[in-house]
């Protein structure tokens, strides 16, 4: 009786328990729970670590920028793309030596004064605005421009903090120069980490994207050049105070579409009318040149043949970066969006889904 139990009773066969992670209905639970938890981890490293993740993504734009000057340089100089890249870099090291100088011998005692000017004007505005019935006293107003200005010095000391940016700067500076010597040996290294079947797309993803960071930063380094000298000399031409200072300024947020653009426009503007009523109609006169040859000329032939984001996506990106990652996330947004762009589109190609 128990030998025949033992060898062919299989009516009382043993069902797994809820314990057994072979059972579906706990597989199924954990992979859940697993995905649920692996977000809540993701989130907190994005939030922990997001300012080196930011510093790997300046990299990786500073990165696009030489890659690019090195390609470029490539059509003049039929040379090896080692010579090359040093070309680059020693220009940009030239560069970033001439701005530092002009900063420190020449802009210092203009930056010391901008936020004086800038008080005086605003002031007169309310008074203008008083006296022509509006009820915003101006106390509002200045208190308005001193958050306004508060907000800006958080932003001057993010960056002009001598410890903080200068290392930073050096930083994505080396990383960028290691990975544009080699740029394939790193993207192997990623692939290496992906399955096989999943490499070949991988590495198209990746080169359109190299190809879309170029065209985009090359794009805004030429928006850059134009407005900053062309701000620069058209100001010192007109007899406009602070024309370097506010050149340097306005080559700086260039790289910011719409925000850099509006905040460039307003110092122009009040600082030109602090000189009188012909400077002031002057630099708005220079602002609308300025600001036309760069949104009508160049964004479209350059940057617009890259990705075309919208003003709307791109500002709203802004905000969201700004206000979560500082200065930096504010740089680095656009970069960003105009990437998930490129990697969203590429993933619907290859899922075979239409192109929208």
């Amino acid at each position: 009786m128990k030998a025949a139990q033992d060898s062919g009773d299989t009516s009382h066969i043993e069902a797994p328990g809820p314990t057994e992670l072979y059972d579906p209905l706990l597989r199924r639970e954990v992979q859940k729970a697993a995905i649920w938890l692996g977000m809540a981890i993701l989130v907190a490293l994005v939030v922990l670590l997001a300012q080196p993740i930011l510093l790997i993504l300046g990299a990786l734009v500073i990165t696009s920028m030489l890659d690019g000057g090195a390609r470029l340089l490539g059509r003049v100089l039929p040379i090896k793309r080692g010579w090359r890249l040093t070309i680059v870099i020693l220009a940009l090291v030239l560069f970033l030596g001439w701005t530092v100088w002009l900063t420190g011998s020449q802009l210092s005692a203009q930056a010391a004064a901008m936020k004086e000017i800038v008080q005086i004007q605003i002031a007169r505005i309310s008074a203008f605005a008083t006296d022509q019935g509006f009820t915003a006293a101006a106390t509002d107003l200045r208190s308005l421009i001193d958050q306004i200005w508060g907000s800006l010095g958080k932003v001057t000391a993010a960056v002009s903090t001598a410890v903080g940016a200068i290392s930073s700067l050096i930083m994505m500076l080396v990383l960028a120069i290691f990975i544009a010597v080699e740029p394939r040996l790193y993207e192997r290294g990623v692939a290496w980490m992906l399955p096989m079947s999943r490499r070949a797309n991988f590495y198209k993803t990746a080169d359109k994207m190299a190809w879309t960071m170029r065209r985009l930063m090359f794009g805004r380094l030429v928006g850059m050049a134009v407005e900053g000298f062309g701000t620069w000399i058209l100001l010192l031409l007109g007899g406009v105070p602070m024309a370097a200072l506010l050149g340097v300024l306005t080559g700086i947020l260039a790289f910011l579409p719409n925000i850099g653009a509006i905040v460039s426009g307003v110092l122009i503007v009040l600082v030109g009318f602090s000189a009188g009523m012909d400077a002031g109609l002057y630099a708005i006169g220079v602002y609308l040149v300025v600001q036309t040859v760069d949104g009508y000329l160049i964004v479209p032939m350059v940057a617009k043949r890259a990705v075309d984001l919208a003003p709307a996506l791109v500002l709203g990106a802004q905000i969201l970066f700004g206000a979560l990652f500082g200065i930096l996330g504010l740089f680095l947004a656009d970069p960003i969006v105009a990437m998930i762009k490129v990697f969203l589109e590429e993933r619907s190609k290859q899922n075979g889904a239409p192109d929208s």
